[in-house]
């Protein structure tokens, strides 16, 4: 594998951890726990439309 497709891709999943972990924090931020599933279903799935797989 070329070095600057591996750099590429290891970016790209970085910037998905990243994104994801904020969209979490800021979604779950000050919600009352009986929200919280339905938040955290509505993120995994808006990821997976990021990441391009469903």
């Amino acid at each position: 594998m070329d070095i600057q497709l591996a750099a590429v891709l290891l970016a790209g999943v970085a910037i998905l951890a990243i994104a994801a972990v904020t969209i979490t924090g800021l979604a779950l931020k000050g919600t009352a726990s009986q929200d919280r599933a339905r938040i955290l279903k509505a993120v995994a799935e808006l990821l997976r439309e990021l990441r391009g797989r469903r």
